[in-house]
């Protein structure tokens, strides 16, 4: 990553030498899981995000909108921020990549280069759905560096959106993850995998697998390592790493709470996926997975720290940065 692209680290004035403990990690890094508008697709724009990640210690970032944008219904007083604030439904919004794009193209050029949107506006379950990735990647083509996060199964959101069940190896997707392989363009899943009411082994799993055999030219990236909110399976770690073993166009990001209830729960790293990190350090990358809310970027990368202090050096900048460079660059 050029050094032009890495933010000065800011030190404490209060402890000459030390780092600032929420400005960010202290080792530079890609956030490589941002979402830039909440669930009512609002932003707080590019200036904001460009600030924040200065802010940071994050060099670089893959953004991407949200494909469901949460109802405020009738018969709700206030409005909802958050696919959970209530019990109203979702629906997909493919205006979303509108939002991102022209965000994007409102920056400085300088600032543009630090960012790799992704396209996302799309319903996973319609087999037109190609047509509004076309439609985006021709209509902003100097933007896209890759397709998703693509909300697939996921926990209660699965439930809250109308329409069918979206999953990793629905057909109406086949034709977009072609699209991609033509293209070379990374594909973000969010794909449980597992039901929040099946926690011994996971029954989603090979709805995953069956994407990953079909289309093996294509570059999947699982998001969060197929976990959600009360999704959990035994052996968790041996099963991320017999994906990264089977599939070798896999890459995982650890993000969301993959990292505080697996990797690293109560604050301390766990001896087997220090192990598999270093094994696989160069399909594995961090995210924030922030929905907008920019001024928590800071503190939610400098929780990585106690893990990453644990990687060798070079294992360190694969995940911090390199493979996500690879990946979406």
């Amino acid at each position: 990553m050029p050094n032009e692209m890495i933010p000065t680290l800011r030190r404490d004035s209060g402890k000459p030498g030390s780092l600032a403990p929420l400005s960010g990690s202290k080792y530079p890094m890609i956030d490589a899981h941002l979402h830039v508008v909440n669930f009512v697709q609002q932003t707080p724009g590019g200036e904001a995000l460009i600030a924040a990640m200065d802010r940071a210690n994050v060099g670089r970032a893959v953004i991407f909108g949200l494909p469901v944008a949460k109802l405020w219904a009738e018969y709700d007083r206030e409005p909802p921020d958050y696919y959970l604030a209530n019990d109203s439904r979702c629906y997909y919004y493919a205006a979303t990549d509108v939002i991102v794009a022209e965000m994007v193209r409102s920056l400085p050029e300088e600032q543009r280069a630090r960012l790799y949107p992704l396209i996302c506006g799309l319903n996973p379950t319609d087999r037109m759905c190609l047509r509004d990735v076309k439609l985006m990647y021709d209509r902003y083509p100097d933007v896209w560096a890759g397709i998703g996060e693509l909300l697939l199964r996921h926990d209660d959101l699965t439930s809250l959106t109308y329409g069918d069940t979206a999953r990793a190896n629905n057909r109406a997707l086949w034709p977009v993850y072609e699209f991609a392989a033509e293209r070379d363009l990374p594909v973000l899943l969010h794909q449980n995998v597992t039901s929040v009411s099946k926690s011994d082994h996971p029954v989603y799993l090979y709805e995953l697998e069956e994407a990953l055999r079909d289309f093996p030219r294509t570059r999947f990236i699982l998001a969060h390592c197929g976990i959600s909110r009360r999704v959990n399976v035994p052996f968790y770690h041996q099963m991320v790493e017999r994906l990264l073993q089977q599939y070798p166009m896999l890459v995982v990001d650890y993000s969301w709470i993959i990292f505080d209830e697996i990797i690293c729960p109560g604050g301390v790293p766990q001896s087997e996926w220090i192990e598999l990190t270093e094994r696989y350090s160069e399909r594995i990358c961090l995210g924030s997975d922030l929905v907008t809310r920019f001024e928590r970027l800071g503190p939610e990368l400098h929780r990585y720290d106690v893990f990453l202090d644990e990687l060798s050096e070079e294992t360190r900048e694969n995940v911090c940065w390199r493979t996500a460079e690879r990946t979406y660059g």
